[in-house]
């Protein structure tokens, strides 16, 4: 009876030392981690030539410039190995710049672009690896806001609506929405069971339809459209913390 007590002690250090040398748990099924970070938008754009009520405007183009926001993602684990995620952010104000013969008025205008995606992720190795690169495919909605046309761009489009005129019309830009797939590779770094790092990349095709409305003095209203074609590539670099 008295070895029995005398190892009572023993078991319990031993419970308290295996317990200390465990495997953290990082990412296994059921956990949940948040993600605050950085996004960087770089469009791998092109566009069709403006068509106008007279025909299209040979050599009219224009390019989309990078974008950068705050990013926040919460990502849910069913298996140690299949999680899916829920990108959110703020969203970022893209500039579009004249190209071609639409060079000389500079920016064109900017928008704000919406585009939240859920993503399906599976991460390869074991759920308590502090290095773990995963790979996802997954869908976003994208639509715009806050849609506004330089004054330089405005006086162009008079002149040119006005077969050289400059009366003082106004126009304004609407940008379809749409659906887009989301291809997305990247790899996470756990400091320990509850604090990471991640950096992933994202690939978005994604094409947009612009319609410009150019309202006349005489209060008749033209109508000019082209597309836009902007496939991102969306770099996400941020701290994770798991719950």
């Amino acid at each position: 009876m008295q070895k029995h007590f005398s190892l009572a002690p023993k078991i319990a250090a031993l419970a308290v030392m295996a317990a200390c040398v465990a495997p953290a748990m990082a990412q296994t099924a059921g956990s949940n981690v948040v993600n605050v970070g950085w996004f960087h938008l770089a469009p791998q754009d092109s566009s069709e030539a403006l068509r106008t009520p007279a025909g299209p405007l040979p050599g009219s183009g224009a390019s989309v410039g990078n974008a950068d926001t705050l990013g926040l993602a919460f990502t849910h684990f069913f298996t140690d190995n299949l999680a899916l995620t829920a990108d959110l952010g703020i969203p970022p104000t893209f500039h579009l710049n004249g190209t071609g013969s639409l060079a000389s008025v500079g920016e064109i205008g900017k928008a704000k672009q919406w585009s939240p995606a859920v993503v399906a992720k599976w991460y390869f190795g074991d759920g308590n690896a502090k290095f773990r690169p995963f790979v996802g495919a997954g869908v976003s909605y994208v639509w715009y806001d806050s849609i506004e046309l330089t004054n330089g761009f405005q006086q162009s489009a008079s002149m040119l609506l006005s077969n050289g005129a400059t009366p003082a019309a106004k126009s304004s830009a609407s940008l379809s929405s749409s659906w887009a797939p989301v291809l997305n590779v990247g790899a996470t770094y756990n400091f320990d069971k509850n604090w990471s790092m991640s950096l992933s990349v994202s690939y978005l095709p994604l094409k947009t339809d612009a319609d410009i409305t150019t309202t006349m003095p005489t209060g008749q209203q033209v109508h000019s459209t082209t597309r836009l074609t902007l496939n991102p590539i969306v770099s996400f670099l941020s701290v994770g913390y798991k719950f």
